[in-house]
């Protein structure tokens, strides 16, 4: 996927690095590189990168859906309705920047794009419609919230064409009750964010644009979840309360950061047979799957230190998820700096991982 005067590109370019970022300048035909300085990217593997770090991996994120979409553009030439959807995506990034970065960040598109450049390979018929739709369709209204300066404004989507498999199923669509529980609840997290988690809270703010509602587990259990190929999105039943909620938030804000961060900077080798035990599952994780749970119960830990400092939280609680998570985590960073799959640039990120979850208990 090699650019031309034709693409769809983003004009951010990474900041020069070493070791542990990508290379700034242009690519192929003036595409810029993007890329994380050694600081930006220490903050990152910390889980303290915040809006500038955001900022970085989104640009990344909007150039590779530029990427994709001119893949589809030379893939199916002879496709009139996509032609002039491409044409209008390529209008819109001239005349409205802000319209555009929305469209090409919706959560949905990436995979949408995904799966047709493999339908396509395989010669069977893909829904390029989907592009069209896209640019019709908005975001829909954002729930506003506000607290001590810092604002988040994010949709409640659980109406839309959910091509992202979350793992889980969906709920909706929501009736005005339970539209409002949702608004409340997260209005509630919010400020236990800003209050307490100051930090989280304006990386959240900057990155998650959509949550989308799911069902419980069958046993009535809250679950939460992201998706490798759904930047900007984070997906969770409602919990018993706020905090709860606050807590997931974080946890797979941190999925989608590491997701992003990794269309970037190769943290570990492809995934092979092997498996690795990972402390919070009865089964063995290949070494991919195992650095994103460590790098989000790193949020997990933080959380609760954070929570066991504020003294507001249930003490006991409070102390007890830290000591657990605090230790799994520890002991997941071990076996990955173990595995022998980590790069680098994996190493490197695992390491200013560990080191962050130690620091905690100073």
């Amino acid at each position: 996927m090699t650019g031309t005067g034709e693409a769809v590109a983003t004009g951010v370019p990474g900041a020069r690095g070493k070791q542990g970022s990508g290379a700034a300048g242009s690519g192929a035909a003036g595409l810029p590189r993007h890329g994380l300085d050694r600081a930006t990217f220490r903050a990152v593997a910390a889980a303290r990168g915040g809006p500038e770090a955001v900022r970085l991996l989104r640009a990344g994120q909007l150039s590779k859906r530029a990427l994709l979409l001119l893949a589809l553009r030379r893939t199916a030439p002879q496709d009139e309705g996509y032609r002039e959807a491409y044409r209008a995506v390529r209008e819109l990034q001239r005349a409205d920047r802000a319209r555009w970065e929305e469209v090409l960040l919706r959560p949905e598109l990436d995979a949408w794009a995904a799966d047709c450049l493999r339908a396509l390979a395989l010669d069977r018929a893909a829904p390029l419609d989907g592009l069209g739709e896209f640019l019709r369709a908005g975001a829909g209204p954002a729930l506003v919230l506000e607290c001590e300066g810092l604002r988040w404004t994010p949709v409640i989507d659980h109406l839309g064409p959910r091509r992202v498999d979350y793992g889980r199923p969906p709920d909706g669509p929501l009736s005005a009750a339970e539209l409002g529980r949702w608004e409340d609840q997260l209005a509630r997290a919010w400020e236990v964010l800003v209050h307490r988690h100051r930090r989280h809270a304006e990386a959240v703010a900057a990155c998650v644009a959509v949550v989308v509602p799911l069902r419980p587990a069958p046993g009535g259990e809250a679950v939460s979840a992201a998706a490798r190929r759904a930047y900007g999105a984070v997906a969770a039943s409602l919990p018993a309360e706020p905090v709860l909620l606050a807590l997931a938030l974080v946890h797979e804000f941190l999925h989608v950061q590491l997701g992003a961060l990794l269309d970037l900077v190769p943290l570990h080798r492809p995934n092979g047979p092997a498996v690795y035990h990972a402390p919070w599952r009865p089964d063995r994780r290949p070494a991919g799957a195992l650095l994103q749970g460590t790098y989000a119960h790193l949020g997990v830990a933080s959380f609760w230190a954070a929570e066991v400092a504020a003294g507001v939280s249930e003490p006991a609680r409070a102390e007890r998820e830290f000591a657990c998570w605090r230790a799994h985590t520890l002991a997941a960073a071990r076996t990955l700096l173990e595995c022998g799959e980590l790069t680098a640039s994996g190493r490197e990120f695992t390491e200013e991982l560990a080191r962050s979850v130690r620091e905690l208990g100073v």
